[in-house]
């Protein structure tokens, strides 16, 4: 790992609070990382896990179920242990599905925040093969693939396994139930003897059992739970938050999960009713499902869920009973149940036939006693997720469209008459503002809606006193500083667009080739943030860049550069005059009073 005298402030704080993670043999950068993403203790897999592939020799094999932090207990050693000089494919990661692969992929690049030069790839069956072999061929360390994507990769020689020192197969056992045997054992052929092997599966089958003789080295086994116990392919996670914002949390749950096939449980049959109306009247594809409906409403509402013509199903645990289906990807909780077998059964709707599903729980802080007796009696942890913000679920809804862009199934003989027409009246369009026009066809219902969208999460359980808040409003503040600064020989300068007007690096560098001449600026780090961006230039650059950049138009927006610096004085000055501003208010009211008296 580089740069370790930079986080030295941070990890004398980390020691002083005895960081669980620190002691694991964590490095300060991962678990910078992962407080960020509320992790302070770690998990029974992870304490078994953690030490003993950062300093022990022999192979891994970790008996465990979806949902007991398998991804952290391979990733972040995994992680520690690459070479980010090298740009060639150090550690393999294989797992059965697409949708586990994207999993794990999006979760290591969340440990591997503060990691420069460290590049993850997901490679899967579904999505364009030609751009996987134009990111490997510019060079990644972690691999994450579903077996059949990988090895065509390999018979067309992009991808070359001989510096690979760690291989992760997770889910073993629900691959051998798809068919991937065969496969594992071509790929296993295909990276050194040496290496260092990890297996992880709920089960442990023969066929399991002979991979694990063939191709591991003195293999050490981790069991978290019972051996040979049936998989439990269910995450349970809850989201507290004021109990007014239960709706409001509700609404960003489902918007974070574009193909979200789901029950809503709701205590009673009014609120069953309130909530479907609410959705329905939002936009969403839902229905209701209680005991007040007649008998031909509820078969109705149980045969257009069945048949996915509805997304969202509320309903209550009685008018539920007669519903049986084994593809939902969601069991949303809008109330506890008094009845802790009662939650079982919900939760047991998900997860079945081999997939794996998503118990969600809405809480607030009074409901937080039943959440921990229901984990008691369950034998399962409930990891504490924070709800998603705005920012974060535009983004997956738009890489949503695109990849449905990418794989939709178009009719070249049927459609090819109509292009020529369409091209026309289009022609007078970039192919920047064509696509800004299609994604706002999807999304400007979204977007006018997150606007300004405040947080609505409360903290979580662990973080609720003083100190924790005034911890993290002082790392907010750091972070803050840190993007501010500019790199050792560069400063810092900021532009009034960011994300949320569709600027991205590629755009300010063409700005800034078209509208300077001569020798061209060297730019240095870029920071992309929802409404402004901060990016260095070389010292003595920045007058020349602020001058050649002023007034540009970008889409109907007038570029304002400035050194970043400024925006740190206007900030302040702003919040202090809102200060006065309401100081002044608050003195005129109490003046009015006095008079009225």
């Amino acid at each position: 790992m580089e740069n370790k005298e930079e986080f030295q402030p941070e990890v004398e704080k980390m020691e002083n609070s005895v960081n669980p993670f620190l002691e694991l043999g964590v490095d300060p950068q991962l678990v910078k990382a992962i407080e960020e993403m509320g992790f302070d203790t770690p998990m029974p897999i992870q304490e078994k896990v953690i030490p003993h592939l950062l300093s022990k020799e022999g192979d891994v094999v970790g008996l465990a179920q979806t949902g007991t932090g398998k991804t952290a207990a391979f990733g972040l050693p995994v992680l520690q242990r690459i070479d980010v000089s090298k740009r060639v494919p150090q550690s393999l990661i294989i797992a059965p599905t697409r949708e586990l692969c994207l999993q794990i992929a999006g979760d290591l690049a969340d440990f591997s925040k503060y990691i420069d030069g460290l590049k993850i790839l997901p490679v899967y069956g579904g999505s364009s093969i030609e751009s996987q072999i134009k990111t490997l061929r510019n060079g990644v360390q972690v691999i994450v693939a579903t077996p059949g994507r990988l090895i065509d990769l390999i018979k067309r020689g992009e991808v070359k396994l001989d510096d690979v020192h760690t291989v992760i197969l997770d889910e073993a056992d629900e691959m051998l139930n798809m068919g991937f045997l065969d496969d594992i054992k071509e790929i296993l052929s295909h990276v050194p003897d040496d290496r260092k092997m990890l297996m992880f599966s709920a089960t442990m089958p023969k066929e399991i059992a002979d991979i694990s003789k063939q191709f591991m080295h003195d293999p050490v086994e981790f069991v978290v739970g019972n051996r040979n116990e049936g998989a439990k392919n269910v995450r349970h996670i809850y989201y507290m938050v004021k109990a007014h914002d239960k709706y409001l949390a509700l609404k960003r749950v489902a918007d974070n999960s574009p193909d979200i096939y789901g029950i809503i449980f709701c205590r009673t049959k009014k609120e069953t009713q309130e909530i479907a109306d609410k959705l329905i009247a939002d936009g969403y594809n839902a229905d209701c499902l209680h005991g007040d409906l007649s008998q031909a409403q509820r078969d109705l509402a149980m045969k257009k869920f069945r048949d996915h013509v509805t997304q969202l199903l509320v309903a209550t645990d009685v008018a539920a009973r007669g519903l049986d289906v084994d593809d939902l990807t969601h069991v949303i909780n809008y109330g506890l149940p008094e009845d802790t077998a009662v939650y079982t059964h919900r939760s047991g709707r998900t997860g079945r036939a081999n997939k794996t599903g998503v118990s969600v729980a809405i809480i607030h802080s009074r409901e937080l006693k039943k959440l921990k007796e229901i984990e008691k009696k369950i034998g399962k942890t409930f990891e504490y997720k924070k709800v998603p913000t705005p920012e974060h679920i535009i983004e997956k809804q738009l890489y949503n469209l695109a990849d449905r862009i990418e794989k939709v199934q178009v009719e070249e003989e049927s459609i090819a008459k109509f292009i020529p027409g369409v091209r026309k009246k289009l022609e007078w369009l970039t192919e920047e503002d064509l696509l800004k026009r299609v994604l706002s066809l999807e999304f400007n219902r979204l977007l006018n809606y997150y606007r300004n969208m405040p947080d609505i999460d409360l903290n979580a359980p662990e973080q609720k006193d003083k100190k924790d808040k005034n911890s993290r409003d002082k790392r907010r503040e750091r972070r803050d500083k840190e993007r501010r600064e500019a790199e050792p020989g560069y400063e810092r300068l900021a532009l009034n667009v960011g994300k949320a007007q569709g600027f991205f690096p590629g755009n300010l560098m063409e700005i800034i080739n078209r509208n300077i001449t001569g020798n061209k600026p060297e730019i240095g780090r870029i920071d992309l943030l929802p409404d402004y961006t901060l990016f260095d230039v070389k010292k003595g650059e920045a007058h020349r860049v602020i001058s050649a950049l002023k007034n540009v138009d970008f889409f109907g927006t007038k570029l304002k550069p400035k050194k970043a610096a400024e925006i740190s004085v206007e900030d302040k000055k702003t919040k202090k005059n809102s200060k006065i501003s309401k100081d002044n208010i608050s003195k005129g009211e109490k003046g009015s009073k006095k008079k009225q008296r």
